[in-house]
């Protein structure tokens, strides 16, 4: 599919930091491998919700992420979604990241928990990205992956209703330099992160 020119070039940019994921971090990132794979093998779509507390950063992130590096990679019948184990906003530090790297975001809601459309691509359906807990009517209800993108989440939630498989994938939280000098750096070397580790994923499912 095609996907946004700048963006492509920071994906062209960045998958030399593929062979740069450490052993144990792989062994993790190969969990959810397998998880897409069985679904293949069964000829249904991968259903991935990817889960931390807040439903703010790394959880949205993840999502986004996960579905362009499917575009990317060509590997099809992947849905993406993501939640909280409580509902908050859309943080505008990794909504900024996002566009700092070539993704289109815009909303016309002016609650406190937006909608925004996410798109990355001129001909791609956008994804709609916005706060919510995990179970949320509009996320899979059965049969998904659940990954946690945080440990806190990861603690707090025993057990995820629905799920078929839990993955347990945490990353840093980019909000420790909110109000800092360093803040749009850390939010967009986040994305970035995740962006490589998702990169791996679907490149595993390409080949």
């Amino acid at each position: 599919m095609p996907i946004f020119p700048e963006i492509t070039a920071h994906i062209t940019a960045w998958t030399a930091d593929i062979k740069t994921i450490a052993d144990d971090r792989k062994g993790l990132l190969d969990q959810l491998v397998a998880y897409v794979r069985g679904c293949q093998a069964e000829s249904k779509a991968a259903k991935l919700t990817f889960i931390c507390t807040h439903n703010s950063r790394r959880s949205h992130l993840s999502q986004v992420w996960a579905k362009v590096m499917a575009d990317y990679y060509g590997v099809g019948n992947i849905e993406t979604y993501s939640g909280g184990t409580e509902a908050t906003a859309f943080h505008p530090n990794a909504i900024q990241a996002l566009r700092s790297q070539g993704f289109s975001i815009e909303t016309s809601d002016e609650t406190t928990n937006p909608h925004y459309q996410v798109s990355y691509g001129a001909e791609v359906p956008s994804l709609e990205a916005w706060s919510k807990v995990y179970n949320d009517a509009r996320n899979p209800q059965v049969d998904y992956g659940a990954v946690m993108t945080c440990v806190e989440a990861d603690e707090a939630c025993p057990v995820v209703f629905g799920a078929s498989a839990r993955i347990a994938l945490p990353f840093i939280d980019p909000k420790v330099s909110d109000g800092t000098p360093e803040q749009d750096t850390t939010y967009a070397a986040r994305s970035q992160h995740i962006a490589t580790e998702m990169a791996y994923v679907f490149a595993q499912l390409a080949t």
